[in-house]
């Protein structure tokens, strides 16, 4: 019998309801994550990945935002139709998140252990003694240095590295099969970056959790992912194993998200390339493909047709009407 993948979204539509009209935020996204594989979306701000996110935890402000369409299976089970109720239970439980910015992702007014002990209470049925304890060692679990003492200090009292081990450890305390993580280091230096990012790939190893990760940053995909979904305007543009999109991207915009990563020993003079223009407004997106005003490879035909994806290789998808190498 074939094991059905944690995560597994199919055709992921949301919108976007406004005075200026229905905007597309995410315009069929399809990808799936195997146990124990990551998955990095990736793009430039603008481009759907944290509404991706926020669709799948069904975390969603709405208004104006709303899931039209698609399915999200969690373990092979529809989540897009579940009630807020029954979310309640999933969320923490069977799908973890990380949020971008540590700070705000914690209460001010409230204790580590009592934010910790929150999320084991709503999934398991451990007595409070308990549950302290296990804080403490989940605390301990993801490295933070003289954890029992910790858990009695307000997030203002910890740096920024200690409070993003404590959103981690709260987004695995009940051990989720998935855990998405949203610009998990945006906010912290280079040092503890690294940190972070090999604290998230031994967990993920020791609990076999499938993750999401997204992030802007193709230095931070190279060392994390499996495979990697390149966005652009709400679309998935490429997808490819992380070894084949750097040996040879095959989207336009992807040659130019890695035209514009520093490459490690580089010289400090060397010019990076960039990509003209901007990610277009949702309400202002060109009648064919999105990125076609940017595009140096762009015909007629780009600019009147959206391109569908397309297999060019087993494993490699891309929606462009004239990839590289074509």
């Amino acid at each position: 019998m074939i094991a059905l993948p944690p995560l597994d979204v199919r055709d992921l539509r949301t919108t976007l309801f406004t005075r200026r009209g229905e905007l597309k935020a995410v315009d069929g996204l399809s990808l799936t994550v195997g146990a124990g594989e990551t998955v990095a979306l990736v793009g430039e701000s603008g481009c759907g990945k944290s509404l991706t996110a926020l669709s799948i935890m069904r975390l969603l402000p709405d208004p104006p935002a709303r899931v039209v369409g698609g399915e999200v299976r969690l373990n092979g089970r529809d989540i897009v139709a579940l009630t807020e109720e029954d979310m309640l239970a999933v969320r923490g439980q069977e799908i973890g998140m990380i949020f971008q910015d540590p700070m705000s992702a914690l209460n001010p007014v409230a204790t580590v252990e009592k934010q910790i002990v929150e999320v084991l209470r709503a999934h398991t049925d451990l007595p409070r003694r308990a549950a302290r304890e296990r804080a403490r060692e989940l605390l301990e679990l993801v490295g933070m240095p003289d954890a029992a003492r910790r858990l009695d200090e307000y997030p203002h009292r910890l740096s920024g590295g200690m409070c993003q081990r404590v959103v981690i450890a709260m987004a695995i305390a009940c051990r989720p099969a998935v855990l998405i993580a949203d610009e998990p280091t945006t906010a912290l230096d280079v040092t503890v970056q690294a940190q972070v990012l090999a604290l998230l790939k031994r967990l993920q190893a020791d609990a076999g959790m499938a993750m999401v990760f997204i992030t802007h940053d193709l230095g931070v995909v190279a060392e994390t992912a499996d495979r990697v979904v390149v966005m652009y305007a709400g679309r998935k543009v490429e997808e490819a194993p992380i070894d084949d999109l750097f040996e040879r991207p095959l989207h336009p915009y992807t040659v130019g998200l890695i035209g514009a990563t520093p490459t490690p020993g580089a010289a400090r003079a060397e010019r990076l390339a960039d990509i003209a223009g901007m990610v277009p407004s949702l309400g202002d997106l060109p009648p064919g493909c999105a990125f076609a005003p940017r595009c140096k490879r762009a015909m007629e035909r780009c600019r009147q047709e959206k391109p569908p994806l397309t297999e060019p290789a087993p494993g490699r998808l891309v929606a462009c009407f004239s990839p590289e190498g074509s």
